[in-house]
């Protein structure tokens, strides 16, 4: 499994409407064969940074980045972002989704 977590510092006039910006762009993700998820979240302590957490199966991030949408998204959030998003990216090797937390485990 792909494992990508991006932070988006956004700028302050689009904060509140940022979501709207990238509605079509999540959608066409979550459509996309090999997407698990894609959500994002707000910062609790940076009101204006969006965190968006992915996730792809193995083999799928190629197409993903190499999609229209993709090309079309990056071209939308370039003039509403401050800088350049900050990214993790990483390979989890056999996991193909998410697992139960057993320190609080709670049935």
């Amino acid at each position: 499994m792909i494992f990508i977590v991006v932070k988006f510092p956004v700028k302050p006039e689009y904060a509140d409407s940022w979501l709207s910006h990238v509605e079509a762009f999540t959608q066409a993700t979550r459509a996309e064969e090999g997407n698990l998820w894609f959500e994002w979240s707000r910062s609790a302590e940076e009101s204006n940074t969006y965190v968006l957490v992915e996730a792809f199966k193995d083999g799928a991030g190629d197409a993903h980045v190499n999609s229209d949408h993709f090309r079309a998204a990056m071209e939308t959030m370039r003039p509403l972002v401050q800088r350049a998003p900050q990214i993790v990216s990483t390979t989890i090797e056999g996991a193909t989704g998410w697992s139960r937390m057993g320190e609080l485990g709670i049935d």
